[in-house]
């Protein structure tokens, strides 16, 4: 990988930052600077720590910035369904983020999980004749 803009979760959560912009322009006026204020800022946070982590060049950082990535993917899943709860939204509206931040999620869990092996097994110490 030569950049962060060829992982596929980085690709796939600026899909749902997309998303994402275009359902907070359909919530209420008078929630726009509330709601949908700090949804568009947790969608923009993912995408924006993975590509902080990746340029760190370190896979210890980069697990970091991929786990606060999963973090703030459950924070726009949530919003997401507080959107419907409070019907600001409805769910087939919501239903396409909903299925991107579901992606972006797995994506990061294995990534996340790739990377821990990364560190694992550079953590092991070197045997006689290695």
């Amino acid at each position: 990988m030569s950049s962060f803009m060829d992982l596929a979760v980085w690709q796939v959560s600026m899909e749902l930052v997309e998303e994402v912009y275009t359902l907070c322009i359909q919530l209420p006026r008078f929630e726009r600077s509330a709601l949908a204020d700090q949804l568009r800022r947790a969608a923009v946070s993912i995408p924006s720590n993975i590509s902080e982590g990746y340029a760190r060049f370190n896979p210890k950082e980069f697990l970091r910035f991929l786990r606060i990535a999963q973090g703030s993917a459950a924070e726009v899943q949530t919003q997401l369904l507080i959107c419907v709860r409070v019907k600001y939204a409805t769910s087939e509206q919501v239903q396409p983020a909903l299925e991107l931040v579901k992606r972006v999620g797995k994506l990061l869990y294995n990534f996340s999980r790739a990377q821990e092996r990364i560190i694992e097994e550079n953590a092991k110490p070197l045997r006689a004749g290695e």
